[in-house]
């Protein structure tokens, strides 16, 4: 299924995503309001009857698509997670990890598939764009073992994880950096893990104003998907919604000195998840 949250009529819903149409979803887990992350706490004996509706439904062209996930507990991304992307840091000057390094977004940046971004008043100069894989979590998790990792994977999302590289230099913890009002874009629904093969075989590609900046191949991570959920869940219980973006490759805007200004549209997709698009305007 494509789960996603959609708004239409003036009232935000949950909806699956069928053809070239939405169909509204609410009703079969009406306590979970507009909230994907209480809908996916309880997907698993409510999947029955979502896949049987067919009705209400809305044409995807009139409706306006919201952050499939927007409240989630936890945003988390890893760094340096794909050699091209080391490698293009190494040119720079950096050290390439050791181990798996992990950031916060914190949630407050999340944002729509096709909102716009905002260049933010505060250091406008340095903001980029990453292509990336996110994961959505749908079983509450600890010390998961690499084996039972997918069994945890609710779905994936096309995501682009905005940066603003000036803050994130101030800080060897990133997050302020990371975690900018609109900065992560995210959408444009949720794919289910089941629709998906093998999510390490999927091409992502990064436009900026219609020319390709970024193209790769999720079998190019350093640490696969698998191995990133065995690792946090050493530290930390995943829960239903949490987010992980899982790594971008080469191409980011900093290592051509090409940082984003009011106008600049950048388009990520992912095989068989989608595409996002979102327009960076100067912060009002």
């Amino acid at each position: 299924m494509k789960l996603t949250r959609f708004t239409v009529e003036g009232r935000t819903r949950l909806g699956k995503v069928v053809d070239d149409r939405i169909i509204d979803i609410s009703n079969a887990a009406p306590e979970a309001g507009h909230s994907m992350r209480l809908l996916l706490e309880q997907l698993e004996s409510l999947r029955p009857a979502i896949e049987a509706l067919d009705a209400p439904s809305f044409a995807l062209a009139d409706v306006v698509l919201e952050a499939p996930i927007a409240d989630p507990r936890k945003y988390l991304a890893i760094g340096m997670n794909y050699q091209s992307h080391v490698d293009e840091a190494e040119a720079a000057g950096k050290t390439a990890p050791k181990t798996q390094i992990w950031f916060n977004k914190q949630v407050t940046c999340i944002n729509g598939p096709f909102s716009d971004v905002d260049v933010p008043k505060a250091g406008p100069d340095m903001v980029d764009y990453e292509a990336e894989m996110g994961v959505v979590i749908g079983k509450r998790c600890r010390h998961v073992s690499r084996e039972e990792a997918r069994s945890m994977i609710a779905g994936y999302v096309v995501c682009n994880d905005v940066t603003a590289r000036d803050w994130q230099f101030r800080s060897p913890t990133f997050t302020l950096g990371k975690s900018f009002d609109t900065h992560g874009p995210i959408g444009p629904w949720i794919t289910t893990d089941d629709e998906i093969a093998d999510p390490h075989a999927l091409t992502i590609v990064l436009e900026l104003n219609g020319e390709q900046r970024q193209h790769a191949s999720t079998s190019e991570m350093i640490y696969d998907i698998y191995d990133q959920i065995a690792y946090l869940s050493q530290v930390m219980t995943l829960e239903p919604g949490d987010l992980i973006a899982t790594g971008t490759p080469a191409g980011v805007g900093i290592a051509g000195n090409r940082f984003m200004k009011d106008g600049d549209v950048v388009r990520v997709s992912v095989d068989g998840l989608g595409a996002i698009e979102n327009r960076f305007v100067n912060e009002r």
